[in-house]
């Protein structure tokens, strides 16, 4: 079984912009992994009112990376200038995924970080 983490633009596909059922059914097969700071990003820039019962059944079908000290000073290293885009990469090592899913193509050009490939789709890029 895969893991496969989404950077926070596909996360909110996964969650808001698109049909949800289309990109989940997608990953059905996977164990699909989001960072904390992405449930941040969608709440703040959506004005998500909390408590919110939606969200809590969305985020179950999500394995949550906590934003931890250490991701946040690796995070400050590298590899990119962007901090958040650097905490998702690091969040998805940590998780050990294999894949990370993102429409960044500063990210899509790195190709792979660490183990973890980085790709924009999932066609063609099955494990």
């Amino acid at each position: 079984m895969a893991k496969i983490f989404l950077d926070t633009n596909y996360f909110i596909d996964a969650i808001h912009r698109q049909p949800e059922k289309d990109i989940l059914s997608a990953l059905k097969d996977s164990i699909i992994c989001a960072s904390t700071l992405s449930v941040h990003i969608y709440c703040y820039t959506f004005k998500i009112k909390i408590p919110s019962p939606l969200l809590l059944i969305q985020i179950k079908k999500f394995y949550i990376v906590a934003l931890s000290e250490d991701i946040a000073l690796r995070s400050l290293t590298g590899p990119t200038e962007d901090f958040e885009d650097n905490v998702q990469l690091h969040s998805a090592t940590e998780a050990e995924c294999d894949l990370f899913i993102t429409h960044d193509q500063e990210l899509l050009n790195l190709k792979f970080f660490g183990k973890t490939r980085i790709v924009s789709d999932l066609a063609n890029n099955q494990l």
